[in-house]
């Protein structure tokens, strides 16, 4: 019996045969251009078989054997998940069995004797090749990790429903896990693979019990094109359920965007919507799920148009800083202090807008730091202005973005603009929000307090919102509260709203930072907190925000009441 060469092949072949000289004829064909095993019955070859799985290339096997016959060989590997893609070449002398080893999964036969070398190298090296390009198209074809298809090969089936089987309505549904690049920083990268896997299994799953195609695309998006579901909710709560089931100590959210079919609109564009509605929801605990409609493609529309425009309204001044004044409530009367500098966009063609729409949209676009910086500048010069015009001084707080404290240019520009209007740096002072401090990172921590090192009065926005705890205040440098308005709002008729102003009023104060209490609208919210002790009030109470020429009129009545 012939050995295998010892030699290393870039092919591996197993030649079955019961007969020694059959073998030895074909070893002496393939041995040149293949590492070649052999066996002499079918159990001897399902052994080598299993046992080089990952390596053959190619069976070439001999139907009529004792023991057992080539076909039950066939039927085995057919029975095989591990095995049943490898490759097999019949060898007969009965033609009645071609077609019966052929149903069974053989790809081509070779009839005996083998007196044809030529012709059976090169059906080999056919077979070989054909069957491996086979596999690099389905390792390209499908994502490693949970067998789904990858994007391309997913929009290319996806191309060819919609545009080969017109009678299909597939809706698409766009799917993220919320701060997944959070979950795998805490709990490992093998953690984050499983749940990937998990959801690609119950993907799989779904798609057993419904027509459609599915797909992972980078990270952990996911995109199922399918028939329409009569509750997408039900749907997205069944993926959760299993994603629940991973650990009970931690927290997955999943999130869901989904488009319905619609006429002449193709796969492309129809989860490009599915993806806008999915990220809508990004962060929204409350509601994980979005339909793509007409009222958010209006929305779209919207802010594709915003984003657009934005560089023309810095440079032709569409967006206007407004100033809403802060009251010393501690006084009697009240005396203006200082004012709060508040941006507005007053489009050319589409009137007002209202900064609840462009100002997230901008954050989450990478682009609020183009606004600030406006801001900066026009309340910069502003200050100026009143110094110039009444002889007083009136400080300003103006936005400080998270993106902004990342700059590494932040401090020399911020002081080059005080620098250039003739200002100390106490007239600008600088709110971060709460939110932004929570991430309690070196960097950010460092800024603030440099800039605080510079003159620079650290306010923190919208403290008790949620996102951090009071132990904050220990790391974070900071001048000034200003306690959330959803407090002050609720603070005549909400005994818990009372007491927690007051349990921030006396940290503060044990601290030695000052408070503003902003969004206060009735004499009582302002008794109340004056009794309390904040030092500073805002909100409609004294004023909404106004454009630089109505804020003038404040400082006037200012100005007159102290002369008097």
């Amino acid at each position: 019996m012939i050995k295998a060469k010892q030699i290393q092949r870039s092919s591996m072949v197993l030649v079955v045969d019961d007969q020694e000289s059959n073998r030895d004829v074909l070893g002496m064909i393939l041995e040149d251009s293949y590492q070649v095993i052999y066996a002499c019955d079918g159990k001897e070859a399902l052994v080598q078989i299993r046992e080089h799985a990952e390596e053959l290339s190619l069976v070439m096997l001999d139907l009529v054997m004792p023991e057992m016959s080539g076909f039950e060989v066939l039927e085995a590997m057919r029975a095989d998940e591990r095995i049943k893609g490898i490759p097999v070449i019949v060898l007969t002398a009965e033609k009645d069995a071609e077609l019966k080893a052929l149903n069974l999964g053989a790809l081509d036969f070779i009839a005996k004797p083998f007196d044809m070398h030529e012709v059976i190298l090169a059906r080999v090296a056919r077979i070989i090749e054909l069957s491996e390009g086979k596999h690099l198209i389905s390792a390209a074809e499908h994502d490693e990790l949970t067998g789904l298809y990858t994007q391309n090969f997913f929009f290319e089936y996806a191309n060819r429903l919609y545009m080969y089987h017109k009678e299909l309505r597939f809706d698409a549904v766009s799917m993220n896990i919320e701060q997944f690049h959070s979950l795998n920083a805490m709990n490992g990268r093998e953690f984050g693979d499983e749940v990937l896997k998990v959801l690609g299994d119950e993907i799989r799953h779904f798609l057993s019990e419904n027509r459609g195609i599915a797909c992972r695309a980078e990270s952990d998006h996911f995109s199922i094109y399918c028939e329409p579901q009569a509750d997408y909710a039900a749907l997205r709560e069944r993926f959760q359920k299993r994603l629940d089931g991973i650990s009970s100590k931690v927290n997955i959210l999943l999130r869901m965007g989904v488009n319905p079919w619609q006429e002449e609109v193709d796969p492309v564009l129809l989860f490009d919507r599915a993806s806008t509605a999915c990220d809508m929801v990004r962060g929204d605990y409350r509601r994980p799920l979005m339909i793509y409609d007409e009222d958010l493609r209006k929305k779209e529309t919207l802010n594709r148009r915003l984003l657009n425009d934005l560089s023309d309204a810095i440079k032709t001044h569409q967006l206007k800083v407004y100033f809403q004044p802060k009251y010393d409530v501690q006084s009697d009367p009240p005396r203006l202090n200082s004012a709060e500098a508040l941006v507005r966009w007053i489009h050319p063609e589409l009137g007002f807008i209202s900064p609840g729409d462009f100002i997230p949209l901008l954050e989450g676009n990478g682009l609020i730091s183009e606004v600030d910086d406006y801001v900066w500048q026009e309340t910069a010069k502003q200050i100026a202005k009143w110094k110039e015009k009444y002889g007083i001084t009136l400080p300003v707080s103006v936005n400080l973005s998270r993106v902004d404290v990342f700059d590494r240019d932040l401090k020399n520009w911020l002081k080059s603009i005080v620098e250039a209007n003739g200002l100390s740096f106490g007239d600008l002072k600088l709110e971060i929000t709460e939110t932004a401090c929570a991430e309690n990172s070196k960097w950010l921590l460092d800024t603030i307090a440099e800039l605080r090192d510079m003159g620079f009065e650290i306010e923190m926005d919208d403290f008790g919102s949620g996102y951090s705890s009071l132990n904050m205040l220990s790391t974070m440098p900071t001048d000034v509260l200003k306690i959330d308005m959803k407090f002050v709002r609720n603070i005549e008729e909400s005994e818990t709203d009372r007491r927690l102003v007051k349990l921030i009023l006396d940290v503060a104060r044990d601290l030695h930072i000052k408070t503003v209490a902003e969004g206060a609208e009735t004499e009582g919210q302002v008794d109340l907190l004056r009794n309390y002790g904040v030092d500073l009030v805002q909100g409609y109470y004294f004023s909404r925000p106004l454009p630089p020429e109505d804020f003038e009129r404040l400082i006037e009545r200012e100005i007159a009441t102290k002369r008097g």
